[in-house]
């Protein structure tokens, strides 16, 4: 009768789990960074719409003009869409698989002790990545793929349809809603990151990654946020 080899197979079986959890955190925190730097050139770009329509819808029509007669119409904006959307696919499964094997290993006491010593930004990132998920979907209906104008106004015209839709109460709550959940996100996220990534090695290292999560966090969510409220105050007509 042969011997059971699971004993010695054990180790083996937690490094390469180790490994497969390492290589998750990195893939979770490279997507993450990508959709960072994303959020902050078209948080600057929003913020065109305190110059005016003309400056506004200028710059969205630039998008789609960057690198022609050389490049198709729109070739640029389509290829940092796919980029985008690869990055967030793979920031969704790393979450996702991170999430199952943190259920299955942890015990119940150690997962109660753990959550009690958590901060409000990391208890919420499973429900408020969800919530950016959903919301993510619903901008690009409203703004991109459908352009739905909610006030039966026109759609051809970006400025129009951004100030009828931040017009309407309802759709600004839940743009600013979706904004708290964002900062909340890249707050705890760009600190995860910089830990994944070995960038909180020293005390000086770990209060300079605090600090930019923080402030990436608050001028990002912020400045989304402010185009919202000024159209609903009557600012940005």
């Amino acid at each position: 009768m042969s011997g059971q080899r699971t004993a010695p197979d054990a180790p083996i079986v937690r490094a390469r789990a180790t490994r497969t959890t390492i290589f998750l955190k990195i893939l979770m925190a490279a997507s993450g960074l990508t959709g960072v730097g994303f959020l902050v050139f078209h948080m600057y770009g929003n913020l065109k719409a305190f110059g005016g329509e003309r400056k506004f819808n200028h710059y969205a029509q630039w998008l789609r003009e960057v690198g022609d007669p050389v490049l198709p119409h729109s070739s640029f904006l389509w290829s940092v869409r796919v980029v985008l959307i690869v990055a967030v696919i793979v920031h969704v499964y790393a979450a996702f698989s991170l999430w199952k094997r943190a259920s299955r290993a942890r015990p119940t006491q150690y997962a109660v002790r753990k959550y009690a010593k958590a901060t409000i930004t990391s208890r919420t990132m499973r429900w408020g990545g969800i919530t950016l998920l959903l919301y993510i979907i619903w901008h690009l209906i409203n703004f991109t793929i459908g352009r739905v104008n909610v006030t039966g106004g026109p759609t051809h015209n970006r400025y129009r349809l951004m100030v009828d839709s931040f017009n309407t109460w309802w759709l600004t709550v839940i743009y600013l809603i979706a904004m708290a959940a964002l900062g909340a996100h890249l707050h705890h996220g760009i600190w995860s990151a910089a830990q994944t990534l070995g960038l909180t090695n020293s005390a000086r290292a770990r209060a300079w990654a605090k600090q930019t999560a923080v402030v990436t966090a608050i001028l990002t969510a912020g400045g989304f946020a402010l185009v919202p409220v000024a159209v609903f105050l009557g600012i940005i007509t």
